[in-house]
């Protein structure tokens, strides 16, 4: 299995996740699942905002890869009655880029930005004036004759969306009106995910089945809806296409996802530490030479759910493996009094 080169339970967008995130979609504020904070507060923003015939303050939303926050940028669009216009932080490489997108704006647009934190300085820069007083300033001509040109642009609404907020700086960061942070969903909302994509995608899926989906999905709908196709396509090839709890305790045994979600680079990663390490504690580096992966992948992409389960600890000193990381693989801790 280890030879695997896509992890079904990463919560990165991968393959075809984009055209079924479109399928499954909500078309509006009110069919979106979870996140009831957010939402309340999204809904009061855009319904002052259309009460008064004004665009929505700038808005960033930030939190873990798969949690909605694109989806949430077509809604306020889809509820404000504006266009969306969709672009990246690493595809605006020059102020030019950025430039022809503003200058190409109407009234009333929004702008949404994904992975904004990624901008480049000299871009993020230029962006600035145009989210603060909606105008453009150009250079033109270089050395003693450049001079700056003023454009005017229509009022817009910017929603950036990121991962990782602490690396936006912090003048980007205060233009925005509007934060809202998302968190992972309850085991409750994902499995009314589960069974609301289920009946869009036309599947007939048993409670028990919807349940063993949400239980695996790490509390992202991203990775829910990519275990439905999964499972859907055993039941298609094993059984009679119903999606029943024996069905998907067999695809998962087969795909090596346990109850909790874990796969086998996580599993590798805990086993390493116990196995190898006696628990810990242990550096990341060691952890990535051991495992063969890279020290941000296992920071960023492996770390944060076991430690959310509580699994992981990070002390100065290193990673340790907890009680509950012990328990969870069937494993006994060795006398470590001396590790705190």
């Amino acid at each position: 299995m280890e030879e695997t080169t896509e992890r079904i339970v990463s919560q990165k967008e991968e393959g075809e996740d984009g055209v079924l995130d479109l399928t499954l979609r909500p078309q509006i504020l009110e069919e979106f699942i979870g996140q009831g904070k957010v939402k309340a507060n999204l809904d009061i923003t855009i319904k002052a905002a259309r009460q008064r015939s004004e665009t929505i303050e700038h808005v960033l939303l930030y939190g873990a890869p798969g949690l909605g926050k694109t989806t949430l940028a077509h809604l306020i669009a889809r509820e404000m009655g504006s266009n969306i216009r969709v672009t990246t932080g690493p595809a605006i490489e020059r102020s030019g880029d950025l430039a022809a997108i503003l200058s190409n704006l109407e009234s009333g647009d929004i702008l949404f930005i994904d992975e904004i934190h990624r901008l480049n300085k000299t871009v993020e820069e230029m962006l600035y004036p145009a989210i603060e007083d909606y105008v453009l300033d150009i250079i033109i001509d270089k050395g003693p004759s450049s001079r700056t040109v003023r454009i005017d642009l229509p009022r817009f609404t910017l929603i950036g969306a990121t991962t990782k907020v602490s690396f936006l700086s912090a003048p980007l960061r205060d233009r925005f009106g509007v934060h809202h942070h998302l968190n992972f969903y309850e085991r409750e909302d994902m499995e009314r995910i589960v069974a609301r994509s289920a009946g869009i995608l036309g599947m007939d899926i048993a409670k028990e089945a919807a349940c063993e989906i949400a239980s695996r999905s790490r509390r992202t709908p991203r990775i829910a809806n990519r275990l439905l196709k999964r499972v859907r396509d055993y039941a298609q090839v094993h059984g009679n296409g119903i999606l029943s709890e024996a069905v998907c305790r067999d695809a998962f045994a087969i795909m090596e996802i346990d109850d909790l979600g874990l796969d086998w680079v996580d599993r590798k990663i805990l086993e390493t530490i116990i196995d190898k390490f006696n628990g810990g504690p242990v550096g990341l580096n060691t952890i990535a030479a051991s495992t063969g992966e890279e020290m941000e992948t296992v920071e960023d992409v492996y770390e944060p759910y076991l430690m959310q389960l509580g699994f992981l600890d990070r002390s100065p000193r290193g990673r340790l493996a907890t009680d509950l990381a012990y328990k969870h693989l069937g494993k006994s801790r060795p006398d470590q009094g001396k590790l705190v």
